[in-house]
């Protein structure tokens, strides 16, 4: 990860003098400092601006800096929106307009018409906005007092999005092999997705990761088996396949590191010369941030990885997932998200433990694996599919539960919850949007924030919530649809 940081760039103009915009410019170096200390980014002063050319400066600058993910915009007083135009019609990060002003009240015995001058902010930010409705600009807008708890707490949900954009764009994806055969879903146009996200998604044969599983030693084995033990509970005195999936591990990462790429794919269809399909291989990578897709789901695989950025510093919680199974019973209706093998102990409730067991396919040996119950919170679930022309990111509001049965006879790990607007009514609501059977679930992220992602991406997003219906999001889609192919 980068050392990510935010540039504030402020309005105002000429008019009023280098008095005044002196006062603008420490103000609101000032304020940047202060709201650095409650967000995860650092908030940067760059300039206070009063005519084109220094607006386009730095712009120009913000484009050209890996550093930068993005401008926070501010109207200390007037600006006049047409010195703006240059500079935003080139600007390629992402760009959030703060309509704060500087004081929390009117300070009635000081109001007079020098007050009035330096402090415009409420008609100067309109002046600002008008600019940026009229150029269609992709923006979030943050209304409230820079000092307002609500407001930081906005802004850096909106920073995490931003970083999830940058992050997104230098993002490599390794598919070990092919998709699974004849699955639909998993498929997309690799193209269109480089070129709107950013990803390279390419593709490495099995052969070349067993050769790298060839070359780990068995001392590198050892290290990796003290990690799990620290980590992980031992369910199984079969340490053989255990330190199997350690070297397909150590292989798999080492792979990506030389390559660049934090996400991964494989498919149980294409494991040429493995003993062993990876599991716990799969989710201890996860739990270093990289990300997965089952069945050669590259597009879910960096979905989870960009989710675990976006969810940094939270409690980590962001992992593949799949809808498996469902408890239909009135009044007591549950989604069971686990996966083959592969969910992510980041969203484990308690101590993961390695068990050994049957998989029932693939035609490969028994593999390790992590079992565990997932935590209990309100959370998301992610799915970002290809439409034909354009892509679709849906996400549902879900509510996870402790599983209400023990079940001791399934070896996986297991996450149950109740999604929204109840499960009947969500699953009718997911297949009409079209999500797929892959999902991120994240804990960390909220809704909001992916909106702000898809924004920022100009992808087309679909919000499944306690309100909706399915007639609203057939309605809803039907001017979608028409809308992006229109655009």
């Amino acid at each position: 990860m980068r050392d990510y940081q935010f540039w504030f760039v402020v309005g105002s103009q000429d008019l009023y003098g280098p008095e005044v915009l002196g006062t603008v410019a420490a103000r609101a170096a000032g304020m940047a400092e202060a709201m650095s200390r409650d967000l995860p980014y650092p908030l940067v002063y760059k300039v206070t601006a009063d005519c084109n050319w220094q607006i386009a400066d730095v712009v120009r600058e913000a484009n050209y800096d890996p550093d930068c993910a993005g401008i926070v915009t501010w109207c200390h007083t007037f600006s006049p929106s047409k010195m703006w135009i240059n500079g935003l019609s080139n600007l390629q990060k992402p760009y959030c307009h703060l309509a704060t002003q500087y004081n929390v009240e009117i300070p009635n015995e000081e109001i007079d018409m020098d007050f009035m001058n330096l402090n415009q902010a409420a008609h100067g930010d309109r002046e600002h906005g008008f600019i940026g409705a009229r150029m269609r600009m992709a923006r979030k807008i943050i209304a409230g007092h820079w000092q307002d708890e609500t407001v930081r707490g906005r802004l850096g949900a909106w920073m995490k999005a931003a970083v999830g954009a940058a992050f997104s764009r230098e993002l490599c994806v390794m598919r070990f092999g092919d998709n699974m055969r004849e699955v639909a879903v998993t498929e997309g146009d690799k193209v269109e997705v480089q070129k709107k996200l950013g990803w390279q998604v390419n593709t490495w044969p099995v052969g070349q990761l067993v050769e790298e599983m060839n070359a780990v030693t068995e001392a590198d084995i050892d290290a990796l088996m003290e990690t799990y033990a620290a980590q992980y509970d031992f369910a199984t005195d079969d340490m053989e396949t255990v330190r199997y999936q350690a070297r397909e591990e150590i292989a798999m990462k080492r792979m990506m590191d030389r390559e660049g790429c934090r996400a991964f794919s494989n498919t149980f269809q294409d494991l040429y010369g493995m003993r062993q399909l990876p599991g716990l291989a799969s989710q201890h990578l996860m739990a270093q941030g990289y990300g997965y897709g089952g069945e050669g789901d590259w597009k879910v695989a960096a979905m989870t990885t960009i989710l675990k950025v976006m969810g940094e510093n939270g409690n980590g919680a962001s992992a593949f997932m799949e809808d498996y199974t469902y408890h239909l019973v009135p009044g007591h209706q549950y989604s069971l998200g686990a996966h083959m093998l592969e969910v992510c102990p980041s969203v484990a409730a308690a101590r993961p433990r390695i068990e050994v067991h049957p998989l029932g396919i693939g035609n490969r040996e028994d593999p390790a694996r992590l079992v565990f119950e997932g935590k209990e919170g309100d959370g998301i679930v992610v799915s970002l599919i290809d439409m034909g022309g354009r892509l679709r990111l849906i996400v549902q509001d879900i509510h996870c539960v402790k599983p209400i049965m023990e079940m001791p006879n399934l070896p996986v790990a297991r996450v149950m919850w109740q999604p929204e607007p109840g499960l009947t009514t969500g699953v009718e609501c997911w297949i009409t949007a079209g999500g797929a059977h892959h999902t991120v679930l994240s804990y960390d992220v909220t809704a909001e924030q992916m909106r702000d992602w898809a924004r920022i991406m100009d992808i087309e997003f679909v919000h499944i919530t306690k309100d909706t219906t399915v007639e609203s999001l057939e309605h809803d889609l039907f001017l979608s649809d028409l809308a992006w192919k229109l655009k």
